[in-house]
């Protein structure tokens, strides 16, 4: 049988280990509306990332919708096309407008100079990603917000346990939203959270993934079923056991990859913010002109050798036909469409061999 290396592979804790969770779970009946377990991985996150206030959902994309309708916003949200379509159908979902603008060239993150130009009177928040774990230029985006008096949320789902000098990088802005989906650094399987600055908003937010409920009786907000299960918090309680050692795995392929690509002079990578305590959760590379192949020349050379890359993010948001004729932008992203041409994100996990990183390298420089 054919191996074939992807992308991306979820973490597996032992079983041995997860099956006691399971059999707590059988013996107490409980599988949701925020059991012991939910309980006790909010308290785990918290302490793991440094954060004082945290809400589980049942996916990151139910927390980026419940986080953005928490501010009760109207208008238009500034927000990047270089991203998963999953940022902007948040702010759709909440009968915003979303106001795509250009990302840095060095860090494909959201450009804070675009923001600034693309303000106007109906702008009442950014929706900013913390692109690859990457952080945001997170000063002067704050600078723009207190400005102009807009609400700033992270699309931090790639930037999970991601610090800078500062500590936790999910301290900026009014809230960050994190995905624990199956293939992330940290996963409950499917799940995601948001994290915000204080207790009252916290309770609103878990109010909001209970239908609004504030108590047996009595609903306060319109709200959805966003509850994460007590088997995902239960896994994500011990995924969190072993995490370290899952990004220390995939610090040594970054490494590896960076050591041995990156004299290679028609690919290019993006500039990482310095003083970073990253978590290593992609492996993006720019494809360049000069290289023998275009980008989805080598995306298939590459898989029909069974290494299965992925072109995150390609084709841009804004490029789906559902965003064609709800867009309110005007669509100059010089940078952005480079980038969605150009790049590429090699496989890394933690269960990676050395071999098959080898492999792979390999095969890249075997082109040249």
């Amino acid at each position: 049988m054919k191996e074939y290396i992807y992308v991306s592979k979820p973490a597996m804790p032992p079983l041995e280990e997860f099956l006691p969770y399971l059999e707590s779970i059988w013996e107490s009946q409980i599988l949701s509306n925020g059991g012991v377990f939910n309980d006790r991985l909010e308290k785990d996150l918290c302490s793991y990332l440094g954060v004082e206030h945290i809400s589980l959902f049942s996916s990151g994309t139910t927390a980026l919708i419940a986080a953005i309708n928490s501010f009760d916003l109207d208008g238009e949200v500034i927000t990047t096309p270089f991203s998963f379509v999953a940022t902007s159908h948040a702010i759709k979902w909440n009968n915003l407008d979303p106001v795509f603008v250009d990302i840095n060239k060095d860090t494909l993150n959201i450009s804070p100079e675009k923001i600034e130009q693309a303000i106007t009177d109906k702008t009442t928040a950014i929706l900013a990603v913390h692109c690859y774990g990457n952080p945001c230029d997170v000063e002067a985006i704050s600078h723009i917000a207190q400005k102009y008096k807009l609400k700033v949320i992270y699309d931090a789902a790639h930037a999970f346990g991601v610090e800078d000098l500062s500590g936790s990088v999910l301290k900026y802005g009014d809230a960050s939203v994190l995905s624990f989906h199956a293939t992330k650094v940290f996963s409950t399987i499917e799940g995601g959270a948001v994290v915000c600055k204080s207790l009252e908003e916290k309770q609103g937010l878990d109010r909001f993934k209970n239908f609004g409920f504030s108590s047996h009786s009595t609903v306060d907000v319109l709200g959805l079923n966003g509850k994460m299960s007590e088997v995902n918090a239960a896994f994500g309680i011990l995924q969190l056991k072993y995490l370290d050692e899952y990004i220390l795995k995939r610090k040594n392929i970054f490494d590896f990859y960076m050591k041995e690509l990156s004299s290679i002079e028609s690919l290019e990578f993006i500039q990482y913010k310095s003083g970073t305590n990253f978590n290593y959760s992609y492996f993006p590379i720019l494809i360049g002109e000069n290289f023998p192949l275009n980008c989805e020349d080598l995306l298939v050379y590459l898989q029909q050798r069974n290494v299965m890359c992925r072109r995150y993010f390609h084709p841009l948001i804004s490029d789906f036909d559902v965003y064609k004729t709800v867009l309110v932008s005007k669509p100059n992203f010089v940078n952005a469409q480079k980038a969605a041409e150009e790049i590429l994100c090699l496989p890394i996990y933690p269960d990676l061999t050395k071999n098959n990183v080898a492999r792979i390298v390999e095969m890249i420089r075997g082109l040249l």
